[in-house]
């Protein structure tokens, strides 16, 4: 728990409600604290005691494990507001982050929202008009329609409507994100049935069904560009990232700048994303995404109107802190002269960093999710490394939440030396108690597509990711350790796991038995 009492001069608020969990909880807190600001958690009640909730000057509890009970519970967030005196609320990323509801709530209660404003989020939270106001504003943007396409409407309109698009396409969500509500069509056989089933996903994820048409685009990457806007109606970009490591639309890996690209091509697509923003007025962080065609060409696919959960790797090349950025334009300050120095800079970039997200998933069986609670954690450090965790040895990693555990960054004077730097990172990283994705970090990591920047693309895991030689090396290593059991008269069934996975030889799961040769021999390195 932070003694800190006194707000410091100068401050932009004297009091913050941190409106999340996990590591970008911890690291909103700690952003406050530099700043001389008061930090309130609010926590579930698995999270009582989690890293976040100690690490803040005052915490609140506002509900049950589930997350529509408590993260996603927009009243008891801004009753927790009103309760502590808050001046200030932050969303952090994911949950209510880009929901007009809370930033409307917010101005109600008389709390300053960290973030653009209810008109903003509005606006683009619907991927359609921000297709829209793109469009207008000469932004090129990937071929599609600019109106819902109704699952329940005349089939063959909807046929004719898609090919003249060109398959393959994608059925996408008009509201949210995350991946969901998408489906990838190859054939007009296949539309009706991928419209139904992401229109239901987008209604029960987000609360709107409207699904939209767009091209998929083969090999293409997907770059998106940091902006920054002020109260004063000023908009920079800060540089560019390259996200197109993906598996079903969710990003795995993210680097800044984006490799491989000149510095003509860079100014241009900075000059997209703020084009982009002004149309909305933006004040605060934003994010507009792009696809980088193979043909060298820029469209853009939507803003995330939020604090990214990449936005470190910015930082560790421009030397910003954008959560302090955030706070300080929330304030109604001006862009501050180091921002307005970074962005003036931006297209030529003197450093490389590259942003590795831990989580506690099975990359052998789907990425499933993999909770259970940490029993070993250990993070590497040295020159060039930050790590932002949001748990320790100890921790629970609840099945009601994300399963992001940790970020590994680092930075280096270009990528080939980052490449080398996360290599050495990841042999440094030691989980124990739960299965996480570092094995398919490391396979990533020794793919010589990867390494040629000219190779990346958003198919790229789909392309290469096979699990079949870490599922014969676990259960190589798991006989080898049943073995060993027996013949020293401790032979454990199968079922049981020991050893660095173990907290004790109590039963578990199904299949965990193998998977603790995974943890065995790839994670205790």
């Amino acid at each position: 728990m932070s003694l800190r009492k006194d707000t410091r001069p100068g401050a932009p608020f004297a009091s913050l409600l941190v409106a999340n969990r996990g590591e970008i909880a911890l690291r909103i807190i700690r952003a406050c604290h530099e700043l001389g600001i008061e930090a309130i958690a609010v926590f579930s009640a698995a999270d009582s005691d989690a890293l976040h909730v100690r690490a803040a000057d005052r915490a609140v509890a506002i509900g049950g494990a589930a997350a529509l009970e408590s993260y996603l519970n927009l009243d008891a967030i801004i009753a927790a507001a009103r309760a502590t005196g808050a001046q200030a609320l932050h969303p952090g990323y994911g949950f209510l982050s880009e929901q007009p509801a809370l930033a409307e709530a917010c101005a109600a209660a008389g709390v300053t929202f960290v973030g653009p404003s209810p008109a903003t989020l509005a606006q683009l939270g619907d991927k359609l008009a921000a297709r829209a106001r793109a469009n207008g504003a000469g932004v090129p943007v990937v071929p599609g329609t600019f109106e819902p396409a109704d699952p329940t409407g005349d089939a063959r309109q909807l046929v004719a409507q898609a090919e003249r698009i060109g398959f393959p396409l994608m059925v996408k969500a008009a509201a949210g994100g995350g991946g969901r509500g998408m489906r990838r069509v190859a054939a007009p056989a296949e539309l009706a049935d991928a419209l139904a089933s992401a229109s239901r996903e987008a209604a029960a994820a987000f609360g709107d069904g409207s699904v939209y048409l767009e091209r998929y685009v083969e090999r293409a990457r997907h770059v998106e560009v940091q902006l920054l806007g002020d109260a004063q109606g000023n908009v920079v970009a800060l540089g560019e990232r390259d996200c197109s490591v993906q598996r079903r639309h969710q990003k795995l890996i993210e680097e800044a700048p984006a490799p491989d690209l000149d510095e003509a091509r860079r100014r241009r697509l900075h000059e997209l994303g703020v084009a982009v923003a002004r149309t909305v007025g933006l004040r605060n962080a934003a994010t507009a995404e792009f696809l980088l065609t193979p043909q060298g060409e820029f469209w853009f696919l939507e803003v995330n109107a939020r604090l990214q959960v990449e936005h470190g790797v910015t930082e560790l090349v421009t030397g910003l802190d954008l959560v302090h950025e955030q706070l300080r334009l929330a304030a109604g300050q001006p862009l501050s002269a180091a921002v307005l120095e970074a962005a003036a800079t931006a297209h030529l970039p003197i450093r490389h960093a590259i942003e590795v997200r831990l989580s506690a998933e099975d990359p052998a069986h789907g990425f499933a999710p993999a909770p259970g609670t940490i029993n070993h954690w250990r993070m590497p450090a040295g020159p060039g490394v930050r790590i932002d965790a949001g748990v320790e040895q100890g921790s629970t990693v609840s099945p009601d939440y994300d399963p992001l555990l940790a970020k590994v960054l680092v930075v280096a004077r270009d990528r080939p030396a980052a490449l080398a730097r996360l290599g050495r990172a990841l042999d440094e990283v030691e989980v124990g108690g739960v299965q996480t994705t570092l094995p398919f970090d490391r396979w990533l990591l020794a793919r010589p597509e990867f390494a040629r920047a000219s190779d990346l693309s958003t198919d790229l895991v789909a392309r290469l990711w096979d699990p079949t030689p870490l599922v014969s090396a676990a259960g190589l290593r798991a006989a080898e350790l049943a073995a060993a059991a027996a013949q020293n008269g401790d032979f454990a069934p199968p079922g049981t796991v020991r050893g660095a996975a173990s907290d004790g030889g109590e039963p578990a799961p199904d299949g965990a038995w193998w998977r603790a040769g995974i943890i065995e021999a790839t994670e205790r390195r």
